[in-house]
């Protein structure tokens, strides 16, 4: 009996010292496929923020690729607005190497308001007759010179076109306001640059939210036509009519017109 206990015993120490390897393994690799799915689990949590519908509303606010917009997500950890500022950096650099191309070829288009008392001439500019025949262009152009008719402070194209006597005089007018004749100069510096500034895109058309998607600038839509129709694409001029603007109407004063009536009868 004590023979066969014994055998029993040192089959069980056998055993024992082979699950001890087999243990020892397992634990080894643990460690290794926790560090390994660190990354995966890192990952994750970004790759769900870059969906399908997220990188959609970056396409049709920016009008970039879907792989760009995709792109821009990734490199913003899926903020939307740090990828429009993102994707409006590259298309910037974009345009900037096309505007330095001749954009001679275009088109002069109208637009008339409803009712016929507004007007509205503007040439837009591309490189090739081939672009300015296309659908895309001539919506383009249209919307620009909608645009225009919708926005009746617009002087100008860009705020580099106001002339600089202009912002002087405007400056000067501003420095003189009493709101801010007490604060001290640099402030008051301050507070009149803002304002000028503002006033600036005020005038300026680029500057203008359009009018179809006010979460865009004038100057964003035509860089969106650039990288769509690959080419340089400048608002040269537009011209806005309003009717009867500059006759000098003839005010009556009826109350006066009825006491001389009164008066000659």
């Amino acid at each position: 009996m004590a023979g066969k206990k014994g055998k029993g015993k040192g089959k069980g120490a056998s055993k024992a010292k082979q699950a001890a390897p087999a243990a020892a393994k397992a634990e080894t690799k643990a460690p290794e496929a926790a560090a390994k799915a660190a990354p995966e689990a890192a990952k994750a949590p970004e790759a769900g923020k870059i969906s399908a519908k997220l990188v959609k509303e970056l396409r049709d606010k920016t009008g970039a690729g879907m792989m760009d917009c995709k792109k821009a997500l990734k490199e913003t950890g899926g903020d939307i607005e740090k990828a429009n500022i993102w994707l409006r950096e590259k298309g910037i650099a974009s345009a900037g190497k096309k505007s330095g191309r001749v954009a001679a070829e275009g088109l002069v288009d109208s637009y008339i308001h409803t009712g016929g008392r507004v007007g509205v001439l503007v040439e837009v500019n591309c490189e090739t007759d081939f672009v300015a025949r296309g659908d895309k262009f001539q919506e383009l152009v249209r919307n620009i010179a909608m645009q225009v008719a919708a926005c009746p402070n617009v002087e100008y194209i860009t705020t580099a076109d106001v002339p600089q006597g202009d912002i002087e005089q405007e400056k000067a007018i501003e420095m003189g306001r009493e709101d801010i004749a007490s604060k001290p100069e640099k402030m008051r510096e301050q507070i009149v640059n803002g304002r000028i500034a503002k006033r600036l895109k005020e005038l300026a058309l680029m500057d203008q939210p359009y009018i179809r998607d006010q979460s865009i600038t004038v100057e964003e839509l035509v860089k969106q036509g650039v990288a769509e129709l690959g080419e340089n694409i400048q608002i040269r001029r537009f011209q806005r009519f309003v009717l009867g603007e500059g006759i000098e109407k003839k005010e009556e004063d009826f109350a006066a017109e009825v006491a001389a009536a009164s008066g000659k009868s």
